[in-house]
Order: structure tokens, then C-alpha cells, then sequence
């Protein structure tokens, strides 16, 4: 099976009141391709630090990310900035859409930095979309839209570069519990179609949908273990 995301002996920290507190201590893991993962843990257990990692927004202290069988060790700046962008789609619990800014126009947005212009970006938007089931809001501002609408449309625009890799930074935190759940039904229909899917959360029910928790306490990966995820949207 090809491997998605593979960290190696990974560790970072923070500074912090003149001394450095260590966030993550030696942390190994693979994550398949095809794959729906949810990391979990504690409050300051690391597990957000990790997904910055997994998604090259830091580089780690020691030890080494690989992304579709590449070593992120020693690209630079702009080597990992076209790296997200080709292969990662983020999704975060803040929707961060462009309030006065069609769903259509907030979708297209990271076309704009493409390596050159994007002829049939409308189309793709549009059709990213229709995929989370938000074809007839196209012209809709973020303001008409429901909050599960909200994340649709992020969603939406996580799929625009067609990434291999969905990383979701707790997802549903700012909805409520019936739109939680199409969200992440949502989520286990776009693995189902092939995405890895890596999602951090607090939620026990969050995580029910994935097919490995991935505990994290004290900087340190806790045993795993493998469940019969709920079933993806019709």
C-alpha cells in the first residue's frame, strides 16, 4: 500500500518562559494513502502541532516528514508553499471565506496562484461545489449561507487543486451536532472517492467516522487502534 504521509523521529518545540517546552518527543507514523485518520488528545497534547507539521506550515525541529514518499527535509520556503498547494487541501474550524465574496469566487481563490492562469476556473469551482452539494449557492455570500454551508464551501475550496490529502483542523467545532455529522459524512464520502483524510479533534463522535485514532499525550503517540467507521453519505 502506497504511503501518504510518513513521519520520522519527528520533534519540535516552543520557547517559553526562557526555556523550551517540548511539544512533540519522537513521534513515528504512517499514514496509507486512502486512509481516514483522526488525531486526538488533550489540550496541549501536541496534536495541532503535529498537523502543522504533517502540512508543511512548520518545519520541525528534528526528524523528517515524507508526503506521498518525498522528504520535506531541506526544501525551502517556496518548495513547500508549491507543495501544499499541489497536494494538500486544508480545512480548518474557522471557515475563513471572504465575506463580501461570492461561495463561487471564494472556491477559485487558490487558482490564483497557479504557475499560470487557470482558463477554466469557473467550471472547476463550480463543479467543486456540486460535489459538496452546494451546486444552486454558487452566487451566494457567506452571510445567506448556513455554518454547515459555511464549511462546505471551505471544504469546497480544500478540492479545488485536487489534493491528495485533506487535512481538517477540528472541522465541525463551531457547528452544531446535526450539522456535524453531514460534515463529517461529508468527509468519509471524499475518502471514499480516494482523498486521505487526516482530521484533528476532540470529539469522540468526530472521530467515529475515521479508521484509526491516532492518541497523542504529552508529545508522544499513544497505542492506535484500527474501527469499523461509520458509513459515508449517500
Amino acid at each position: 500500500m502506497s504511503v501518504a504521509v510518513q513521519c520520522i523521529n519527528l520533534s519540535h518545540s516552543f520557547p517559553m518562559a526562557g526555556e523550551r517546552f517540548q511539544v512533540l518527543n519522537n513521534i513515528n507514523l504512517t499514514i496509507n494513502q486512502g486512509e481516514m485518520v483522526a488525531i486526538m488528545g488533550p489540550s496541549g497534547s501536541g496534536k495541532s502541532t503535529l498537523m502543522n507539521l504533517i502540512g508543511c506550515l512548520m518545519t520541525p525541529e528534528q526528524g523528517e516528514v515524507r508526503l506521498l514518499n518525498s522528504s520535506t527535509l531541506g526544501v525551502n520556503k517556496d518548495g513547500l508553499a508549491t507543495l501544499r498547494r499541489d497536494h494538500i487541501g486544508f480545512v480548518f474550524q474557522q471557515f475563513n471565506l471572504l465575506a463580501r465574496t461570492s461561495a463561487l469566487d471564494n472556491v477559485k481563490m487558490p487558482l490564483m496562484y497557479a504557475d499560470s492562469p487557470v482558463a477554466d476556473a469557473d467550471q472547476r469551482a463550480q463543479q467543486c461545489l456540486e460535489s459538496v452539494g452546494l451546486g444552486d449557492k454558487l452566487l451566494n455570500h457567506p452571510s445567506q449561507l448556513s455554518g454547515g454551508q459555511q464549511q462546505r464551501v471551505a471544504i469546497a475550496r480544500a478540492l479545488i487543486h485536487q489534493p491528495n490529502i485533506i487535512l481538517a483542523d477540528e472541522p465541525t467545532g463551531a457547528l452544531d451536532s446535526r450539522t456535524s455529522e453531514d460534515i463529517m459524512a461529508l468527509f468519509r464520502t471524499l475518502n471514499k472517492q480516494g482523498k486521505t483524510v487526516v482530521l484533528v479533534t476532540h470529539e469522540d463522535e468526530v472521530a467515529a467516522y475515521a479508521d484509526r485514532i491516532v492518541m497523542v499525550r504529552d508529545g508522544q503517540l499513544q497505542p492506535t487502534a484500527s474501527r469499523k467507521p461509520k458509513p459515508e453519505a449517500l
